[in-house]
């Protein structure tokens, strides 16, 4: 009874109850012609923003929240200017919001996974001169406004391609929760929110408030935070040598939000990787600095301590990325198997790959998106048979564009790119968090190894980067989008279209705004434009030419031994699902364990922090905590992603903080107040 009457209390609170009487338009009517003005105008201007952090800091934030609240007031200010002049156009449903947020995330991911401050710099000469090394015109290529424009269109438009067969498995089968993406739907969701439905202006109540409270606070942070070190982010919460082992609380609003939507396993896991790595292994292997590596190496040198946590864990990454891509891929084949000897009983499961039982268990909400989402197919074969033009078409246009790269490597890269494609969108599903650029750093060394110096390896594998980070990022975005467009109701396919417009949008906007700085600033340099992962993925590539031996020792040993790690937990994992051990929901997540690796363990902290609240708040009162946790959750991501906005603004107009919150020990404070004393009694001895 008390089930019942929970599962009862839950649909009565349900989100889509409240957009019941509300007609769904087609996917055609999703997408309108200011939905492309707004998309575009505000692509431009998001573009500007990630090209400038990219090109300074290297470091950017999501940006999916503050496209689809700057998408809302834009079409709202756009329908109501004309309602004024006596002009009633169609209503602005949250369908076109979804459909706007889409193209303007396609159009600016571009300025990041582009290449623009990481691979496409570090072919140049300007950063050739930095090392003393591969130097010659084989390895150097100076950026090219049209090579540019011409290798985006290759290599991003394909990505969308190679993920969308899996789309149906990723977010239904799988249930995986895309935080992001989901915060996203639900601030959406909040703002076309029909009036008279009582539960949904609590939701949006509490996720305005909850934004509030996170834009203030993280306007507060910035104030403090006038340099490097500086600021609540770095302030050491366990001490000063936990906080150099990266343990420490960075009072961050959107990992507390992404920890309150992520499951329990996956924070716990994220944890268990921090606590293995920064804790017990990196400790270790400084040890032996001197011995398994030079000791003179600075931190950031691939062929220290960095080449272990880089590569350890891409390989934890690739191994449990491989385990489940074979997984769905036998899952998916039976399917196939059962639609052509037996049509009839595949056409009866409308719910392809979820369990009788849980179709039983699906509340209103998953029903009524369950249909929409699996409504507008797109066809595989369609899907299958543009991945195969695209790829054709880049092996014959890809050397042209880059002359050290020959057919046959395109043609490998193609062939494992949408194996790297699902690890990655698994993965974000996962964590939130896009790794698109590891495996651009892997392909890297792959193919610099495999081409040699002599042959342009660096240029070879820095291009090789381009276009798996172009197939892998772009997939993951997508995925993201249909997580969204899954809780808003919105059409794959016009979801999906928009996707296409923005990325083509993107591959003309970026490069031209890239070539605005490039032309007008010293990009590259210290001064001003630094773009400090250029030097580092020419770093990487100069590692690879040289050979896998240049790895610092055993390195390749453990790779290899988290790989097969990796592995057995993912098997571990599947045999207690299929067997329906007690331990299935206890045992850890290989990939979560591998995130924090090489990113240290502050988000992982912070993600924990969100998983106590969540389970605390379950404990007191389940009803509320299961309705109103993903609006909480989503306001606090959405008010520090939307401060992005202004922070980078003031950055742009180098408006600086005008304090330092900075922590020191107690010996070095004694320090600076003796000097401070003694500035102020020049005399006294």
């Amino acid at each position: 009874m008390e089930g019942s009457s929970e599962a009862a209390a839950r649909e009565a609170l349900s989100t889509e109850k409240a957009f019941e009487r509300e007609k769904l338009p087609a996917w055609s009517e999703q997408i309108t012609v200011r939905s492309v003005v707004v998309s575009t105008a505000l692509g431009l201007f998001l573009s500007f923003i990630v090209m400038k952090l990219n090109l300074t800091s290297g470091i950017v934030p999501s940006l999916n929240m503050s496209a689809g609240l700057l998408a809302f007031f834009l079409m709202k200010t756009w329908t109501s200017a004309l309602e004024r002049c006596g002009i009633f156009p169609k209503p602005f449903t949250r369908q076109e919001n979804t459909v706007v947020q889409t193209c303007v995330i396609s159009c600016s991911s571009i300025a990041f996974s582009g290449g623009f401050g990481t691979y496409i710099l570090g072919m140049s000469q300007k950063i050739a001169e930095g090392f003393d090394e591969a130097k010659t015109s084989i390895n150097v290529e100076e950026p090219s406004l049209g090579r540019i424009i011409a290798f985006l269109f290759l290599v991003s438009f394909v990505g969308l391609f190679s993920i969308v067969p899996l789309r149906k498995i990723m977010i239904i089968s799988y249930k995986l929760t895309y935080p992001s993406g989901s915060a996203t739907a639900h601030l959406i969701n909040s703002f076309h929110t029909p009036q008279g439905a009582i539960q949904a202006k609590q939701q949006v109540n509490i996720l305005f408030k909850s934004f509030a409270g996170s834009f203030l606070w993280s306007l507060f942070q910035w104030f403090y935070s006038a340099g490097p070190g500086c600021g609540f982010s770095s302030f050491p919460t366990f001490g000063l040598e936990a906080y150099r082992r990266r343990f420490f609380f960075d009072f961050s609003a959107t990992y507390v939000g992404v920890g309150m939507i992520c499951p329990y396993i996956i924070n716990f896991s994220l944890l268990l990787g921090s606590v293995v790595s920064w804790g017990l292994m990196w400790p270790y292997i400084e040890s032996k600095r001197g011995l398994w590596y030079d000791e003179k190496l600075p931190r950031s040198s691939l062929h220290g301590l960095n080449g272990y946590q880089i590569f350890i864990s891409i390989a934890m990454i690739i191994g449990d990325g491989l385990f489940n891509f074979l997984s769905i891929l036998v899952r998916t084949s039976y399917d196939m198997y059962l639609k052509r000897t037996k049509p009839a009983e595949a056409a009866a499961k409308p719910f392809a790959g979820v369990d009788i039982s849980e179709r039983q268990a699906l509340s209103f909400d998953d029903r009524r998106r369950t249909q929409v989402f699996l409504k507008d197919q797109i066809p595989t074969s369609i899907a299958a048979g543009a991945y195969v033009l695209l790829a054709a078409i880049s092996v014959v246009a890809i050397p042209h564009i880059f002359r050290q790269l020959k057919p046959n490597h395109v043609v490998w890269a193609y062939v494992v790119a949408p194996v790297f494609a699902f690890c990655n969108a698994y993965g974000t599903g996962l964590t939130d968090w896009s790794l698109s650029s590891s495996y651009g750093k892997l392909a890297i060394f792959i193919f610099g190894a495999s081409i040699g110096s002599e042959d342009g390896g660096v240029v070879a594998g820095l291009a090789a980067c381009g276009l798996m980070m172009g197939i892998v990022s772009t997939a993951s975005d997508l995925i993201q989008d249909f997580k969204t467009g899954y809780l808003t109701l919105t059409s794959p396919r016009s979801m999906f279209v928009s996707q296409v417009m923005g990325t083509g949008l993107g591959c003309i906007i970026s490069p031209v705004v890239f070539w605005i700085f490039y032309k007008a600033y010293d990009v590259g340099l210290e001064e001003g434009y630094p773009a400090p992962y250029a030097k580092i993925y020419r770093g990487i590539a100069l590692l690879g030419v040289n050979g896998w031996n240049q790895l610092p020792k055993y390195c390749l040993r453990f790779c290899l031994a988290f790989f097969l790690l990796a592995i057995a937990i993912c098997a571990l994992k599947e045999v207690a699902k299929t067997r329906n051990w007690w331990m299935q929901d206890y045992i850890p997540s290989a990939l979560g364990m591998a995130v924090p690796f090489f990113l240290g363990s502050f988000f992982t902290i912070d993600m924990c922090v969100g998983s106590i609240v969540l389970y605390l708040w379950s404990k007191s009162d389940r009803v509320r905590a299961h309705t109103f946790a993903p609006a909480v959750a989503s306001g606090l991501i959405c008010g520090d992603g939307i401060w992005s906005l202004p922070s980078s603004i003031l950055s742009l107009l180098n408006v600086n903080p005008p304090m330092c919150l900075r922590v020191f020990s107690a010996d070095t404070n004694y320090q600076v107040e003796e000097f401070l004393w003694t500035l102020k009694n020049p005399g006294a001895t």
